[in-house]
């Protein structure tokens, strides 16, 4: 287990259907272990159903993350007008979707929603 990793948290959202999360492992090997859950397009890791979300979550577990679940993303959720700078934005985000006038985002954490806030958008 890798100790510049220990304790660090990985919130796992539930969208639609999927179980995902988003997080850059700096360790090719812990990556490896879980790449076949990676949806690259989407730059985050899909879960199926519950025998994939506990499999992973042992897994990041084993290997010294926390990992919370999330079915409510409200607290999560924030939007930009749609012709407003949101490469930032969408960095940090788990899940996106474009309206007409807004783009909306789910974010990784709620660090990311502050800074999403802090580059304009707003919680929703």
């Amino acid at each position: 287990m890798s100790e510049d990793v220990k304790g660090e948290k990985i919130n796992i959202f539930k969208i639609g259907d999927l179980w995902c999360f988003k997080y850059f492992f700096g360790d090719r090997e812990l990556f490896d272990g879980l790449s076949e859950y990676y949806n690259r397009p989407k730059y985050r890791f899909e879960l199926k159903d519950e025998g994939e979300r506990s499999k992973v979550t042992s897994y990041l577990k084993e290997n010294g993350f926390d990992t919370v679940t999330i079915e409510d993303t409200a607290e999560y959720t924030v939007k930009i007008d749609r012709f407003k700078k949101y490469a930032p934005i969408l960095r940090n985000s788990i899940d996106s979707s474009e309206g007409e006038k807004e783009r909306v985002f789910i974010m990784k954490d709620l660090a990311s929603v502050e800074e999403a806030v802090d580059r304009g958008a707003e919680k929703v």
